[in-house]
C-alpha cells in the first residue's frame, strides 16, 4: 500500500511544480483504482450492523439466506388465506379452498377482502396469520335455543396420520367479548374416510361429529380469553390411519345465555418431530416470568434476532424479549444453518365498551369515581394475567327537555300520558320521569273532535229529523262507512262512501223499502278525520214514531 500513496505523493508534487493540469486525471484515476473500496465490504449477519451500507441489516440482507425450519402442516390451506372468492355474509365457508363445512350448523369465514365478523362480536385484530380465519359458534340462544347447535370446520388431510406416529396440532383460537367467548374445550377430531365430511345428515341439532358413526376423539385442549388471540397446541397418536378431520367444541351441551362464539387461525398439523425448533413462549406475554424458548442443543449455536436485526449476545436458547416484534433464532451447526420462523411478540391489550346515559344535574358513578358530565371516557385496567384492559366509558347526557304534545279525542273516550290519564280538554305541563329515570316535561294540548252524532230520529214525515246523520265542522273530512244492524246481528243498511260529502251519508230507518218500527238500533261508522286517521266509531240509536 505504501507504494500506492508515494506514487500519489509524486503526483501531487509534479502537478504543483509544473501546474501540468493532465495530471489531476491521473490522480483521480490512480485514487479510484488504488484506494479500497468501502461498498465491497462483506455483510456480517450477526452484529447488527450494516457492513456493506445497503440499507439491509443482517438477515435483512440476502447475503445471510438460511433455510427456515418450520412445520409443513398436513392440513391444507392451514390458515384460510387461500379463497375463491370474498365472504360478503355469514356462513361463507365455502369461499375458503379445501375447507368443508362439516356441520349443518355452520361456521362462518373471515376475510378482510370481504366480510370481517359480526359487529357485535369483534374479532381480535391483527390476526395471528395473513388476513382470514374462521368463527364458530357452541350452542344458540336467544328466541329459539338449541343448546346442540355446534359449529365445526373440516378438510380432508394432505396425507393421512398414520397408525402409531405422533403428530401435533398447533393452532391459535380467538375471543370476543367475555359474555360471550367464555372458556372453552376444543376438540380435534380424526375420521379414516373422507366420505364421512360432512356429518349429521343437515341436522343442526345433530352435535358434535362422534354423535355418528366414524368418528373418535383424537385429542383436546382447555382455552381461556377475551379480546385476544390464543396460541394453544396437543399431540395426538392415532390408533389408526386418520384422513379426514374436524375441529370444534365438545360434546356437552352448551349452558350459556349469550350466544357463545369463538375464532380459528393457523392450524399446523406435523409430524412431532417439525415442532423441535419452533420458539415457544415460556408464560403469558403480559407475565414477569414471560420469555421464548427453544429446545438446547449441544451441537447447535444460537443467536437471537429482532425483525432481521441480530440482538448482540443473545445466543441462549431462552430469550426475554424486551420490546415487541418478529423474533427469530438462527441455528447453526458444524456444517448447516436453519432459521426458526418468525415469533411475532405483542402485549395483547383488551378493549371493552361501556355505554350509558347520564341525567343532567346527576352524577354518574363508575369504579367509586363521580363523572359530571356525559362524553367518552377512558379508564386503565389490569387483568388478571396483567395485560391492560382498556375501558371506554361512552356517557349520553340526557338534557331535561320539554315536549309539545297535541291530541284530540272523541266525547268519552281518554288518552294517557306516562302515569296520567285525561278525558277531558286541557292545556297544562306533565312532569314525567322517562325509562332512564332522567325527567321530562310535557306540555299537553288535549281538545275534542267536533263530532255530533244522535242517539235518537223520527222518520215520520214531518221535515223533523227524519234520517239518522253524522255531523261534524271541518275536522271531519270523510265517513268511509256507516253500517246499522238489528238487535240480532242482520244487516239493515250499509253504505260506504266514496265522496268527499259527508252529509250524502244517511239512513232513512228503512230495511230496503220496508219501514222498520219503534224500537233501538246499532250501528258502526269509520270517520276520517284531519289527523288522517279512520277512527271507528260505535253506538245505538233509537227510532221514534
Amino acid at each position: 500500500m505504501s507504494q500506492y500513496f508515494s506514487i500519489l505523493e509524486d503526483e501531487r508534487y509534479k502537478m504543483i511544480r509544473t501546474t501540468d493540469y493532465s495530471s489531476i486525471v491521473i490522480l483521480a484515476i490512480l485514487l479510484c483504482f488504488f484506494l479500497p473500496d468501502q461498498q465491497q465490504q462483506a455483510e456480517i449477519c450477526d452484529n447488527g450492523i450494516d457492513d456493506d451500507n445497503n440499507g439491509l441489516v443482517d438477515l435483512q440482507d440476502s447475503a445471510c439466506d438460511c433455510p427456515v425450519a418450520e412445520p409443513i402442516s398436513l392440513i391444507p390451506n392451514a390458515s384460510f388465506e387461500e379463497n375463491d372468492c370474498c365472504p360478503q355474509e355469514r356462513s361463507s365457508l365455502h369461499c375458503s379452498k379445501t375447507w368443508i363445512q362439516a356441520s349443518a350448523a355452520t361456521t362462518d369465514y373471515l376475510h378482510t377482502c370481504g366480510w370481517i365478523g359480526w359487529d357485535n362480536l369483534p374479532v381480535p385484530l391483527p390476526l395471528p396469520d395473513g388476513a382470514a380465519c374462521i368463527g364458530f359458534r357452541n350452542g344458540r340462544f336467544g328466541q329459539q335455543p338449541n343448546p346442540n347447535w355446534k359449529e365445526y370446520t373440516g378438510a380432508c388431510l394432505k396425507s393421512p396420520l398414520r397408525a402409531g406416529n405422533t403428530y401435533k396440532l398447533r393452532f391459535h383460537i380467538g375471543f370476543t367479548n367475555p359474555e360471550n367467548s367464555p372458556p372453552i374445550n376444543v376438540v380435534f377430531y380424526g375420521s379414516p374416510d373422507c366420505k364421512n365430511l360432512p356429518f349429521g345428515d343437515g341436522d343442526d341439532r345433530f352435535g358434535c361429529p362422534t354423535n355418528g358413526e366414524g368418528w373418535k376423539k383424537l385429542s383436546s385442549t382447555y382455552a381461556s380469553g377475551a379480546h385476544s388471540w390464543q396460541e394453544r397446541e396437543f399431540d395426538v397418536t392415532p390408533s389408526e390411519d386418520i384422513y379426514a378431520i374436524a375441529i370444534g367444541p365438545d360434546c356437552l351441551p352448551a349452558l350459556a345465555t349469550a350466544n357463545p362464539y369463538y375464532f380459528l387461525d393457523n392450524l399446523i398439523l406435523a409430524d412431532v418431530k417439525e415442532f423441535e425448533f419452533v420458539i415457544s413462549p415460556t408464560a403469558n406475554p403480559c407475565s414477569r416470568d414471560f420469555a421464548l424458548s427453544l429446545p438446547e442443543r449441544d451441537s447447535l449455536a444460537y443467536q437471537w434476532y429482532l425483525n432481521g436485526a441480530a440482538i448482540v449476545g443473545a445466543t441462549k436458547t431462552t430469550h426475554k424479549p424486551t420490546i415487541e416484534g418478529a423474533y427469530q433464532v438462527l441455528l447453526k451447526g458444524p456444517n448447516s444453518c436453519k432459521l426458526t420462523r418468525a415469533f411475532i411478540h405483542s402485549i395483547p391489550v383488551s378493549t371493552a365498551t361501556i355505554r350509558d346515559h347520564i341525567c343532567e344535574g346527576t352524577p354518574y358513578v363508575y369504579r367509586g369515581r363521580q363523572i359530571e358530565r356525559g362524553g367518552v371516557h377512558y379508564d386503565t385496567l389490569q387483568t388478571s394475567d396483567g395485560c391492560d384492559s382498556i375501558i371506554t366509558l361512552d356517557l349520553r347526557e340526557i338534557r331535561d327537555t320539554v315536549y309539545l304534545k297535541q291530541a284530540k279525542i272523541f266525547d268519552g273516550q281518554e288518552i294517557s300520558v306516562g302515569d296520567f290519564t285525561f278525558n277531558q280538554p286541557t292545556d297544562e305541563d306533565v312532569l314525567l320521569t322517562s325509562s332512564l329515570g332522567c325527567d321530562s316535561l310535557i306540555r299537553l294540548k288535549l281538545s275534542l273532535y267536533q263530532v255530533y252524532i244522535p242517539t235518537a230520529f223520527s222518520p215520520n214525515g214531518d221535515g223533523l229529523n227524519e234520517t239518522f246523520e253524522i255531523y261534524g265542522r271541518d275536522d271531519l273530512k270523510r265517513i268511509h262507512s256507516l253500517t246499522i244492524f238489528d238487535r240480532w246481528g242482520g244487516v239493515l243498511f250499509q253504505m260506504n262512501d266514496q265522496s268527499q260529502d259527508v252529509s250524502s251519508v244517511s239512513w232513512n230507518g228503512r230495511d230496503k223499502n220496508s219501514e222498520l218500527r219503534f224500537g233501538t238500533y246499532i250501528y258502526i261508522a269509520h270517520l276520517e278525520m284531519d289527523d288522517g286517521i279512520i277512527h271507528p266509531r260505535s253506538g245505538s240509536v233509537t227510532i221514534l214514531r
